[in-house]
């Protein structure tokens, strides 16, 4: 299938329950977030699961702060996961996910950055962080994260899920299945504090994942933060030393306006390829 198929089947499902997701999406007294169950016909999605790479074949991100496989070089990889990332940065997706969130002049990002393809097997995890506050370049902000969960018969209880700390480290945090065909979207702003628990079972835990970006921060007034990384409140020796961590970035980044470590996470195209 091509992307614009893909998107096709999206479209349609979240046209179908749009007033509901809407609904879920804007609660009040916690972060911004729905889910989309059932997202694509369920062979579909199963296709998407087998086409994954294996871990060895992705970069590996380990750290105090994460411990996770990613990529965003698509065109390694088997092309149906290229299209399917990119269906949904169809602009027929993007316009009906604006109606849902009440976010407005989003914009995809081409380059992945941060994007792409996801894997968790046991061991990884992501601890509680808010996301860069901007796209690589600053020039705008990242308002939106689209988390398209993809393995089969995937157990709450096997780890890998979505947490949001609604109101902060000091409070539990709400937990989001990592539910086979499931689509999460999630809001990013100043307070959008969220993490992966530990996977702790045998597997795989696959994920699409796409950001919006926009002109307009998802705040009533301007921001700029770095990704900013705690330790869970049962790691308070951690929490100081990622907290360190994200202050010396922040300060840096202000003083030079450049990153310490140039990223290697976007979609290097070559000059002729283009996004249709």
């Amino acid at each position: 299938m091509k992307r614009n198929e893909y998107a096709d089947l999206i479209l349609k499902k979240l046209e179908e329950s749009k007033e509901a997701y809407k609904k879920e999406f804007n609660l009040e007294g916690r972060i911004n977030s729905c889910i989309i169950d059932d997202l694509l016909p369920e062979d579909i999605a199963k296709e998407i699961y087998d086409a994954f790479p294996s871990p060895e074949e992705m970069t590996a991100y380990k750290s105090l702060r994460e411990n996770k496989r990613i990529a965003a070089q698509m065109d390694l990889y088997n092309p149906l996961l290229e299209e399917i990332v990119f269906a949904f940065q169809d602009q027929r997706v993007i316009d009906v996910v604006e109606e849902i969130t009440g976010l407005k002049e989003m914009t995809p990002d081409s380059n992945l950055y941060a994007g792409g393809i996801s894997l968790m097997a046991t061991g990884n995890f992501l601890n509680p962080h808010l996301d860069n506050s901007h796209d690589n370049d600053r020039e705008n902000y990242r308002v939106l994260n689209l988390l398209y969960y993809v393995t089969p018969d995937w157990d709450v209880e096997n780890g890998g899920n979505l947490e949001l700390w609604d109101n902060g480290m000091n409070n539990p945090q709400r937990v989001l299945h990592s539910k086979f065909n499931r689509l999460a979207l999630m809001i990013t702003n100043k307070t959008s504090i969220h993490s992966v628990s530990k996977v702790v079972a045998d597997g795989k835990r696959c994920c699409v994942s796409n950001y919006y970006f926009s002109k307009k921060p998802a705040e009533q007034s301007e921001y700029f933060h770095v990704t900013s990384f705690y330790g869970r409140p049962d790691e308070p020796v951690k929490n100081v030393i990622l907290k360190a961590d994200a202050m010396l970035r922040q300060t840096i980044r202000g003083i030079t306006g450049k990153r310490i470590v140039k990223t290697e996470h976007i979609y290097k195209k070559k000059d002729n390829e283009n996004d249709n």
